[in-house]
C-alpha cells in the first residue's frame, strides 16, 4: 500500500483544544498588558499630582465642620455672609412693568405664550401650580398681541423664551421649557 501523503504543516488542523488554548492565552496576555499599562499611567498621574501639591499648604481646619449637626436655615443677626435671593415670580407683562425696579435683581425671562397653544398651556399650568425658582422672574407675554416685543426679539413661534438683561437686551433665546426649573436651567449668567 502506498504511503498516504500528509498535508503541508500550515494546512494541518490543530486539535480544538490547542487552538482555543492559544487564543485564550493570547487575549489574556493582551488584557494583562493593557491593565498593567493603565495602572502604571494612573499611578504616575497620582504621583505627579502629589508632587504638584507638595508646595501647597493643607486647608485650614476651620473649614471642616466640628460636628455633624445639620446646618440651620436661620441666619444670625448681622451675618454678612447671608445673601437673600428674591422669591421667584410668574407675572403678566403689565404686572412686570409695574414691578420692574423690585425685580431688577432677578433673572428675567419673557415667556411668549398663546392661549391656543397646548404646550404653552401646560407650561403656564406648571408655573402656576409648582411656582418659579427663587431668583427667577418669568413674564408671560401674549404672543398674539405683543407684536412689538415679538419684532424686537425676533420671535416667530409661540412657546419661546427670551432671557433679558436689565437694559432689555436679549441674553438667550430658546423654546420648549415645561417648568420653572427647566426655564432656570436654560438661563445664562452674564
Amino acid at each position: 500500500m502506498p504511503p498516504i501523503p500528509l498535508p503541508h504543516p500550515a494546512e494541518r488542523p490543530h486539535p480544538a483544544g490547542i487552538a482555543r488554548s492559544r487564543r485564550r492565552h493570547g487575549l489574556a496576555g493582551v488584557s494583562v498588558a493593557a491593565v498593567a499599562v493603565a495602572a502604571t499611567l494612573t499611578l504616575a498621574g497620582c504621583s505627579a499630582a502629589a508632587d504638584d501639591m507638595s508646595g501647597q499648604t493643607p486647608m485650614a481646619d476651620s473649614t471642616a465642620m466640628a460636628d455633624e449637626t445639620p446646618m440651620s436655615d436661620e441666619v444670625a443677626d448681622g451675618d454678612e455672609m447671608a445673601v437673600s435671593m428674591a422669591p421667584g415670580a410668574y407675572l403678566t407683562l403689565a404686572e412686570y412693568r409695574d414691578q420692574m425696579d423690585a425685580r431688577a435683581d432677578t433673572t428675567v425671562v419673557y415667556f411668549f405664550h398663546a392661549d391656543w397653544c397646548p404646550s404653552c398651556r401646560s407650561t403656564d399650568q406648571s408655573l402656576q401650580t409648582d411656582g418659579v425658582p427663587d431668583g427667577l422672574t418669568v413674564v408671560k407675554v401674549d404672543f398674539d398681541t405683543e407684536t412689538d416685543l415679538k419684532k424686537q426679539y425676533g420671535i416667530t413661534q409661540q412657546h419661546t423664551f427670551v432671557q433679558v438683561a436689565p437694559d432689555g437686551a436679549a441674553l438667550a433665546t430658546w423654546s420648549g421649557s415645561g417648568s420653572g426649573a427647566e426655564i432656570k436651567a436654560e438661563t445664562v449668567h452674564p
